[in-house]
This record gives C-alpha cells, structure tokens and sequence, in this order.
C-alpha cells in the first residue's frame, strides 16, 4: 500500500467477528466506512453493538441501511421460527437467513465503487465455513469476479478486493486476535435470542461457539450470559 490512505468498506453487523476484521482494516491503514443492514432481525441489539464498535473504530462514515427481509422469512432470524438451543450441527442451520451474505456484500458493493474504494472487508471465518454456504472460500471468490463483471469500476479494470482476513481462523483465534489488537470483545454481540436484560442467552449456537472461542484461548470473556 502507498503512503496515501485508502478507503474501504466494512460489512459491520455488530459481532466479534465484523469488529475484529474492522480492527484489522484499521491496523492495516485503511479509512473505514462501515455498512450495517438492519434487515429486521429478531432483536435490534446487535444494532447498538454495530454503532459502538463503529465509535470504537473510528470510522469515517457509519450508514444504517433498513432492509426488511422479514417479508421474506425463511429462518430463526427473520420469522417466528424458534432458534435451536441444543448444540451445534453442522448441517446447515434454521438461523441461515437465504442468501443473506450475497445480498449484504452486494450492497456492500455498490457502496464500495461510490465511495472509491477498492477493498471490501467481511467477518466471514472457518467455523461459519462448516454451517453457512455463504461464508464459503469459494463463495468470496466467486463474489470477487462478478463485482468485477457488474460494476463500471470492474469494467474499467479496477477491480475490487473482498478482504476476509477471518477466512481461516477459528473462534480462539478469533478471540487473541481481538486481545492483541487492544478492542473490547464486550462492544460486540453474538447472540440470536437475547435473554432477558439483554443477555447473551448462552445456548443458541453462536453463543455456544462464542463461549468455546474464548475458553480455547485461555483469555477473559466479557460477555454476559443468562446461563
């Protein structure tokens, strides 16, 4: 990278893994803008938790996009469908919002060349790989070459670049690295199903994988949970 500051735009949904990828953006050099979709989840919390981090982050501009995939259904997340609370599967999961990740990072896209900005940062990581297809290598790559095929810049040979930085790393990796990058895993949220008091309800699956993060790692969890 030259001396010069680039832009790039983070997909922000509020979770440890968007706030470790910003951190990383950052530390690279980059001027954050930060995207986050309000797609009409179960619970607006991780909402507030996007907003923290983006302060934490200091980013340069923080949008809020109102998406209701809710008139779409489909999944735990966005119909009145219980989240499992029995312990992690790798078959593909009822909180698999339909092709959310596709939708998100095109939007994430056309916000990119607006802003001129050649790189695309999504928290997307190998624990997600095993539940979710669009958290698949081969779904970034395959994103990466149309971006290139369907927007002008692309057209005019300047292609954009979808930074996974999390691609390979489990939650405990996950965990040290937002330790050694100096941010407070406690801004970010997790949960599917809050518990009362906005607590972390402790059993759905990504509490569970968050949970397990932490404890592999050996470093303190701030998270707090019902059970």
């Amino acid at each position: 990278m030259s001396d010069q500051t680039k832009n790039a735009v983070l997909l922000l949904s509020g979770g440890l893994d968007s706030m470790v990828s910003g951190a990383i953006a950052k530390e690279q050099g980059f001027d954050l803008i930060a995207l986050t979709i309000d797609y009409n989840q179960r619970h607006k919390i991780e909402l507030q938790s996007a907003q923290k981090i983006a302060d934490r982050l200091e980013v340069k501009e923080h949008i809020v996009l109102p998406l209701d995939l809710s008139r779409f259904g489909g999944s735990a997340l966005t119909a009145d469908i219980d989240v499992p609370k029995s312990g992690v599967t790798n078959d593909i999961p009822v909180t698999y919002v339909p092709a959310r990740n596709l939708i998100f990072l095109s939007l994430t896209l056309g916000l990119a060349e607006t802003r001129k900005a050649d790189d695309i940062f999504i928290g997307v990581n190998a624990l997600d790989y095993s539940g979710y297809p669009d958290c698949r290598p081969e779904f970034i790559s395959g994103f990466e070459d149309l971006a290139d095929l369907a927007t002008k810049a692309g057209d005019q040979g300047n292609g954009f670049t979808i930074q996974t930085p999390l691609q390979h790393m489990t939650k405990a990796d996950i965990a040290l690295e937002a330790n050694r990058l100096g941010i407070d895993a406690g801004l970010s949220w997790s949960c599917y199903d809050p518990a009362e008091g906005d607590l972390h309800c402790g059993l759905c699956d990504s509490c569970r994988l968050r949970k397990k993060g932490f404890e592999e790692a050996g470093i303190n969890d701030p998270t707090r949970y019902a059970v």
